[in-house]
């Protein structure tokens, strides 16, 4: 019983959103609300009650047995509804409310017709409009949004006052009727009579005033209406002008704070290897203290942009006590799933998880920008993510991620174009192994395998890929930087990002996995970049003149209008 009742108040609760019975339940409570109406309204015309009574009698009784069925049902599973109905004056508060709704006047039509289902279905079922985005007159425009922002509230209110006054009209039907059957002789005299008040009667076609007692009372109630009929919108719209105006400014603020945030990324620019790099994190507290915004402030004025990202680089440690260290990064994004560069280049240097791993997309970016290479990078998908249409791994290319139509466009704009002669390098984050060597040579083989020419794999030029290893670690050595091939990292799943590329693919694919101690840590970053970039270029271009591109990198970025424009900071 306590089941049935649960399910029962599912359907009593005037949400026409849930799913399966409760729902159909709901839609025919309110197309049973319809019947009874239109029944009630035909039968005050004389020549159909003559003709169709019995049937029309016939939907009387199922009507008034149903509701009455109905509302024993709701009030007693009405204390799981709301509280307020629990126990023995809750259920006789909702009965009272209920007989006020539907009893309130012994007559023919009130005692059939459900008045306080009609009002709640039409709010359960209001329309929500979607923002307009037409207008080209900022009035006209903010006009549009304001209307749009309370469109819900306008349709409901506009329900509300048609159902009161249909019901208002049949009451003075049904009053007036016996004093004036020449003049009242259907409902739709009265229902013209209230409707006409409300503009006017410019026609003179509803000059029917009533004359029973009742009768002005509603003509006064509908006098009241009409004023309400005006009153109420007017009062939505002009509070809605003023909440999109209010919006706006704080949408404004917003981007103001973030290019604020941006543009300090770039004044905090340093100077690594003979070259301006801008700042790769900023803390909470230099934001405060430097931009003055509340820790509120900083992570909507981040949410408000689309190339700035919060992170949490307690994440990279790999042990011990993990105080939270709450970082502001940047990162370009200019397609779906993020960030998409064509240089014609022969290498494509791949990012499957900026979102997730820290420092990923700042040190991905770098690589392939000094060398000149293509890059694509999936910026905004994550098994993590608070957006579940964007909660997907790119790293495992499963089923379900190859499915996606945003990983489709991810993985074709690695793959198109891509011959036996280019390179694939997919750069991760370490995924098991924590900070033991600064970057993992993978190319398919298992733990500890140290061959370069062992079956499978996901290189089938070995002999570049050994040419390449032995320049990189002696690249590394001179910086004071260590480099494996397959010694402590877990061997790569059947699912890997790197493993689905090869297989669709005559280009060879690489993966190179970096230690979070380098990338977040170390302020050897800029070193293990250049050095990687300048192999890479020497060993494997050949669409272009081999050779680091750094031009972008011989001023302080917050003087150069190239990073300026990337980050979206306009003078």
């Amino acid at each position: 019983m306590q089941k049935l009742k649960r399910q029962l108040a599912l359907v009593f609760d005037d949400n026409l959103r849930t799913r399966q019975w409760q729902n159909i339940v709901d839609w025919i409570i309110i197309g049973l609300i319809v019947v009874s109406t239109v029944e009630v309204f035909l039968s005050t015309f004389d020549g159909v009650s003559q003709r169709y009574g019995h049937w029309l009698y016939a939907i009387d009784l199922f009507t008034t047995i149903f509701f009455t069925i109905e509302v024993t049902l709701r009030i007693w599973c009405a204390d799981l509804v709301d509280p307020k109905y629990k126990g023995f004056w809750g259920s006789a508060l909702l009965l009272l409310i209920l007989w006020a709704d539907r009893r309130s006047v012994d007559l023919h039509f009130l005692r059939r017709l459900p008045v306080a289902h009609p009002i709640l279905a039409a709010q359960g079922a209001a329309y929500r409009p979607t923002d307009a985005r037409v207008p080209l007159h900022e009035g006209l425009r903010v006009l549009s949004k304001a209307v749009s922002s309370k469109g819900r509230e306008l349709w409901v209110s506009l329900q509300f006052l048609t159902i009161v006054t249909l019901i208002l009209s049949f009451i003075l039907f049904f009053v007036e009727h016996e004093a004036q059957p020449e003049v009242y002789d259907n409902g739709w005299r009265s229902v013209v009579w209230a409707f006409a008040q409300y503009i006017g009667d410019p026609g003179g076609f509803a000059d029917t005033p009533p004359v029973t007692l009742i009768g002005q009372i509603i003509a006064c109630l509908v006098g009241l209406l009409g004023i309400a009929i005006f009153a109420v919108p007017a009062g939505l719209i002009g509070s809605g002008f003023s909440e999109v105006m209010e919006q706006e400014e704080k949408e404004k603020e917003l981007l103001d704070n973030a290019t604020a945030i941006n543009e300090m990324m770039l004044v905090k620019s340093l100077k690594r290897e003979e070259l301006y790099w801008p700042a790769l994190n900023i803390s909470f507290g230099d934001l405060t203290l430097k931009l003055n915004l509340t820790v509120e402030e900083i992570v909507k004025s981040v949410a408000a942009t689309s190339n700035l990202r919060i992170k949490n680089l307690a994440a990279a440690l790999p042990k011990g006590p993990k105080t939270d260290l709450m970082v502001v990064n940047q990162y370009y994004a200019n397609e779906e799933y993020g960030s998409h560069v064509e240089r014609g280049s022969s290498i494509t240097i791949v990012n499957p998880i900026g979102v997730g791993d820290n420092g990923l997309s700042y040190f991905d970016w770098h690589i392939a920008q000094l060398g000149g290479f293509n890059y694509v990078a999936n910026e905004f998908y994550s098994m993590q993510h608070y957006d579940r249409t964007k909660r997907c791994t790119f790293y495992s290319a499963n089923e379900e991620t190859q499915a996606n139509p945003a990983f489709q466009r991810f993985a074709s704009h690695i793959l198109d174009g891509r011959g036996k002669d280019d390179w694939i390098i997919v750069v991760v984050g370490e995924q098991r192994v924590k900070n033991k060597t600064d970057l993992h040579f993978e190319f398919g083989g298992a733990t500890g395998e140290d061959r370069f020419d062992f079956e499978g794999g996901i290189a089938p030029d070995r002999t570049t890929v050994r040419r390449l290893y032995d320049d990189m670690k002696a690249a590394f050595d001179r910086k004071g930087l260590t480099l494996d091939a397959h010694q402590v990292q877990p061997p790569l799943q059947e699912v890997n990002l790197s493993r689905y590329l090869q297989s669709c693919t005559q280009a060879n694919v690489l993966q190179l996995s970096a230690s979070y101690k380098l990338m977040v840590f170390d302020d050897k970053v800029y070193s293990a970049i250049v050095a990687i970039a300048d192999v890479l270029s020497r060993q494997l271009e050949h669409r272009q003149t081999p050779g680091l591109h750094t031009q972008e990198y011989l001023i302080r970025p917050d003087k150069s209008a190239y990073w300026r424009g990337l980050y979206g900071i306009t003078d």
